[in-house]
């Protein structure tokens, strides 16, 4: 099905085109024709997911693939607990579909209303040392390539190219398919409490490696790290999950309707800010409760914003965070939205934000009615004297030339762009800059 584009905006409210066409193939058949058409009419063609990239990775102004027809369980391998999913399947439809067969992704991000095809292209991750982002649960993968073909690339067929696929950031092809490597279903047992900051930094190399998942929040104009610690325990283990009254109270009241309104009156009286952020600190209390793990990974965030997130060594992290501090007293900024903090393990892909290095996280936002730029261009500048890497589905202000100096396979992976998709149907302006023309 195909029809005249109407206007498209992303989540964050960052970016917006109106596409020329929009197409909604039912089938891998109908990517193959869709592509091919495009090719043959000059018209670049793009497929789209959840809209949660801040960046324009998924701008579509020739036309707009919609993948969501393609969605759901293709086949499953229960005897090496893999799972073939269309590309169009929402990272929250996931669980239940491997519920029935006692499986369960190894690692989750805090939100999961992607794609799995959007997620693992911009690189979309959770925390913990030893775990990585998603695109290494990754095993396979089929794709539409420039000239219609498909690609299928797993252990037998193409292995060489998947470290590039795995997180191509939609550059290589339009994916129609992902093998996940899953792993036996979990529950995690979630901690979530105030600490000092000073105490947390002072400590973190040891707790993160101790910690199966580990991450911290730090509201600026405070001094306490919101602390989240989640250890995997087997799926037998008891759930003794936060009761109805209190998940709504804390997760949506307080860290929804509550927060949305403190970050609208910080846009019209900024002074308010730093006391918003100590009373939030104030009435943040202790959490514990045992829970199915996409239960605990995941949580509900309707309060919008725009994001920009750095990986950085993860020894780094300490250091960075502090300068990030001293930034916005010295400028006098008043920052509502707090700072994240997460981890992962090195992995080979050659565009991983983690690539050859333990990796920590550093995300700034803003409410998406403030202007975020001075704020993030000044963090960015710290970043980069970290060998930072942006997150490329998050605000930043990088180019090619600045990239590849951080990625050591930077190289490889344009030239088998240009053997992919030398006419360039899959770009777009952000992949231009990012990737070169």
């Amino acid at each position: 099905m195909s029809a005249t584009g109407a206007k498209w905006r992303n989540w964050g409210r960052t970016e917006q085109v109106t596409p020329l066409r929009v197409e909604r193939p039912a089938s891998v058949g109908a990517v193959q024709r869709a592509v091919i058409a495009s090719g043959r009419s000059g018209l670049t063609i793009k497929p789209v997911g959840a809209g949660h990239s801040f960046t324009g990775i998924a701008v579509a102004p020739g036309v707009q693939l919609d993948l969501s027809a393609i969605s759901g369980l293709v086949s499953i391998d229960t005897a090496r607990l893999r799972v073939t999913l269309g590309a169009g399947t929402n990272l929250h439809r996931i669980p239940a579909l491997l519920q029935p067969f006692g499986l369960a992704m190894t690692n989750l991000g805090d939100i999961d209303r992607q794609t799995i095809s959007g997620a693992i292209s911009t690189g979309t991750h959770g925390t913990g040392a030893r775990f990585g982002g998603i695109a290494t649960q990754v095993v396979g993968a089929a794709l539409v390539i420039g000239d219609g073909s498909l690609l299928v690339v797993n252990e037998t067929e193409n292995a060489e190219l998947l470290p590039a696929v795995a997180l191509g950031l939609g550059s290589l092809g339009v994916l129609v398919e992902v093998t996940l490597q899953c792993v036996p279903a979990f529950v995690l047992h979630a901690v979530e409490k105030a600490e000092p900051l000073a105490d947390v930094l002072d400590s973190l190399a040891a707790r993160v490696a101790a910690t199966d998942h580990f991450e911290f929040y730090w509201f600026p104009h405070t001094s306490t790290a919101l602390t989240k610690t989640n250890t995997r325990l087997p799926g037998s283990a008891e759930r003794r999950p936060l009761p109805p009254l209190k998940r709504l109270l804390d997760d949506e009241l307080v860290a929804n309707q509550v927060f949305r309104a403190t970050c609208t009156a910080g846009t019209r009286f900024p002074a308010v800010i730093p006391r918003v952020n100590r009373l939030a600190e104030k009435l943040t209390g202790t959490r514990e409760f045992t829970d199915h793990s996409a239960r605990v990974f995941a949580t509900r965030r309707t309060v919008r914003f725009v994001e920009m997130e750095y990986a950085i060594p993860a020894a780094d992290v300490p250091a960075a965070l502090r300068e990030i501090d001293e930034l916005i007293e010295r400028r006098g900024w008043r920052i509502s939205f707090p700072v994240e903090v997460r981890f992962a393990a090195s992995d080979d892909l050659w565009l991983s934000t983690a690539s050859g290095r333990d990796t920590g996280y550093i995300a700034v936002h803003r409410f998406y009615r403030d202007n975020p730029a001075e704020y993030f261009r000044a963090v960015e500048e710290i970043m980069m004297a970290h060998s930072g890497r942006p997150h490329w589905g998050k605000v930043h202000y990088r180019d090619a030339a600045s990239l590849g100096e951080v990625y050591p396979h930077f190289g490889q992976f344009c030239a088998l762009r240009d053997q992919l998709d030398p006419e360039r149907l899959f770009t777009n302006t952000y992949l231009d800059r990012v990737l070169g023309a």
